[in-house]
């Protein structure tokens, strides 16, 4: 018995080190450096390494400093934002009354101009949008039998801003869109490929009919 208890004794750790000296590890982990691994028992530890307290603090600071950098770039290159002048554009083209022209594409061009200018029918418009609407219609790829396998709409559309209350133009463009279509053996599939070229290019027409008014009043109406 005796025999036993002394090597067991001589087996045991001194006492400050192996795996129960937390004071050594403590010491260690306030010098940065990772714990030594340690064997006991058969068994064999894994140091933990100790993660970095700064990580997160610089990302957050090169991520602000990104920022920053990229605001000021911004505003030396003169940008600013096409309605920020004033706050007034959005409110002056919601009072303008578009009046649609005959015909189809006419219609289709002053429901899509409503919904892209926001126009506020509650309220009197101070501006009117007269436009004048031209099609064509060309024939592409044609077939042994001379008919077209596809057709490109062409659609024009010459526009004046006048001033309700003064009867003045006081700003006048033109926007030109092209589209295509597949021609079909069938009448019906025929009409519904045409109609809906023309709902694309009225849209197409009106986005950018919408674009150069809010450029014009962003610059002051002038």
């Amino acid at each position: 018995m005796q025999r036993f208890n002394r090597a067991a004794t001589k087996s045991l750790p001194p006492r400050g080190e192996g795996v129960g000296d937390g004071g050594a590890s403590a010491n260690l982990a306030a010098s940065g450096k990772a714990a030594p691994s340690t064997t006991w028992m058969g068994q064999r530890s894994t140091p933990t390494p100790n993660p970095s307290p700064q990580g997160g603090g610089e990302q957050s600071v090169l991520r602000a400093i990104l920022v920053a950098t990229a605001s000021l770039a911004l505003a030396a290159c003169g940008f600013t934002p096409m309605y920020a002048s004033g706050g007034n554009v959005a409110p002056r083209l919601s009072s303008i009354d578009v009046v649609a022209p005959q015909g189809r594409v006419g219609y289709l061009l002053r429901e899509d101009l409503d919904d892209a200018l926001a126009h506020d029918k509650t309220t009197a418009s101070a501006y009117r949008l007269d436009l004048e609407v031209n099609q064509s219609r060309d024939p592409h790829g044609l077939r042994r039998d001379d008919v077209a396998e596809r057709y490109e709409l062409g659609v024009s559309v010459k526009y004046t801003l006048t001033e309700i209350a003064t009867g003045k133009i006081v700003h006048a463009g033109q926007v030109t869109t092209e589209v295509s279509y597949d021609a079909a053996d069938q009448p019906y599939a025929g009409i519904a490929a045409r109609q809906d070229s023309q709902q694309r290019a009225a849209s197409d027409a009106a986005r950018k009919i919408q674009l150069q008014l809010a450029a014009w009043l962003a610059k002051g109406a002038s």
